[in-house]
C-alpha cells in the first residue's frame, strides 16, 4: 500500500527545549496549518506543547 501525500508523517518537537520528539501522521485536508498538541514530555516530567516541525 502506497504512502499517501494527503496524510504525511510529521515530527512534533517539545516547546520545553528538552529535544523530545513524537512522530505522527496528520490530514493536510482537515488541518493545513502546523499542528500543536499537548503531550507528555518525559524529560520535563510534565505535559507541554509539541509543535510540528517542517
Amino acid at each position: 500500500m502506497a504512502r499517501s501525500e494527503a496524510r504525511p508523517v510529521i515530527t512534533l518537537r517539545s516547546t520545553a527545549g528538552t529535544g523530545q520528539r513524537y512522530v505522527t501522521r496528520k490530514s493536510r485536508r482537515n488541518s493545513p496549518d502546523r499542528l500543536v498538541l499537548r503531550k507528555y514530555d518525559p524529560a520535563a516530567g510534565r505535559h507541554v506543547l509539541f509543535r510540528e516541525e517542517r
